[in-house]
């Protein structure tokens, strides 16, 4: 007599919550404004690894299906391991040389190159008028200080002012957000807002809460504190109401919003704030976790199944699989991958990034 296997938990892929951001993508390609001037993306690329050109190679044929123009411009190691005929221009220059042409709307550069601040410090030579990724110094601090709306004006090398705008409200009927008068919104990390979005799409966001705090009430643990997705994502989860316990290598640490009943006065908007957890291990945080996201890039490391709290949901963001075979037989909610949500963020970050290089250009600056 054969026993019944055990339930598994909903598998969800990224295709299945990129539809609607395709349709609009399509609709906002298929307007006026890009009628002879399709938008024009830059990739550069300054490394070997195969991820990478996996990566761009992918972005390529995502745009070409939406009618962006895609390039892919090869700089340092990239270009010597290409054709062998030295190293050509470095990363900055490259960076540099895209800023100034007047055709390339959109920028992005496949990270890691060099690693820590000397990336970091690329990531700031990136124009934020035409940073898709959203990991220039202007968006990430936006981003950690919990600013959503901001005056494209304010896209320069160099701020104007680091002085929050107001959150947006919801109107009382439709529960949608009001853009504050005379605001755009600000361009986030396009892998955090991938996962943001599917999160929102699997029902972790609470839309019955209001906005800027639709993830209260949720423990997300994030694995892995870089500084491209885990940092700004554990971040964004905080800013938007959620206990995140971000996992890194010798370290916990958690990541909460300030409450709004502080008694500290303060001129800046509630946002995330951090608290070291040094007695908290990884199977705790696991335990208690109604969401785990693991961005791990070695093919080696694995979240135990074993530890994770029944019914949770899991989302698997590294190229490399981080979870056991089994996780379902655990996790609710299984998403096995980002990538497809990443580059229809990353395009519609261009597409708004377009939009406010044109309000830019009527103001005359």
């Amino acid at each position: 007599m054969s026993s019944t296997p055990a339930p598994q938990g909903l598998l969800v892929t990224a295709g299945k919550v990129h539809t609607p951001f395709k349709t609009e993508l399509l609709s906002a390609m298929a307007s006026n404004r890009f009628n002879n001037t399709p938008p024009k993306l830059i990739g550069i690329l300054a490394t070997k690894k195969e991820d990478a050109r996996t990566y761009a190679e992918f972005t390529k044929k995502a745009c070409e299906q939406i009618g962006i123009q895609f390039e892919l411009r090869l700089v340092g190691e990239a270009r010597e391991g290409l054709d062998g005929e030295g190293v050509g221009i470095d990363v900055e220059e490259g960076i540099l040389e895209a800023n100034d042409d007047p055709e390339v709307h959109g920028i992005m550069v496949y990270y890691p190159i060099y690693g820590g601040r000397q990336d970091q410090y690329l990531q700031s030579v990136v124009s934020p008028q035409k940073d898709v990724e959203g990991l220039n110094h202007q968006f990430l601090f936006n981003l950690y200080h919990n600013i959503r709306f901001i005056s494209p004006l304010t896209l320069r090398p160099i701020p104007s002012s680091h002085l929050p705008t107001p959150l947006a409200t919801k109107t009382p009927k439709s529960n949608e957000e009001v853009v504050p008068e005379g605001t755009v919104k600000s361009i986030l990390p396009c892998t955090p807002l991938a996962i943001v979005k599917v999160l929102e799409h699997i029902g972790v966001y609470n839309k019955m809460l209001e906005y800027g705090d639709r993830a209260r009430g949720k423990v997300i643990t994030v694995i892995n504190r870089s500084e491209v997705v885990g940092r700004p994502l554990a971040a964004l989860l905080a800013n938007d109401g959620a206990r995140v316990i971000s996992v890194d290598i010798g370290s916990i640490v958690e990541f909460s919003k300030r409450p709004s009943t502080s008694t500290t006065t303060s001129k800046f908007n509630p946002h995330h704030i951090t608290t070291p957890l040094p007695e908290f291990t990884l199977a705790q945080a696991l335990s208690i976790s109604d969401v785990v996201i693991s961005a791990v890039p070695v093919a080696s490391y694995k979240v135990p199944t074993k530890d994770l709290k029944d019914g949770c949901i899991c989302v698997n963001v590294a190229g490399e699989k981080n979870f056991e075979a089994d996780v379902r037989e655990r996790a609710s909610i299984y998403v096995p991958s980002v990538g497809m949500m990443t580059i229809a963020m990353l395009q519609r970050n261009l597409l708004r990034l377009c939009g406010y290089q044109d309000m830019i250009k009527s103001a005359g600056l």
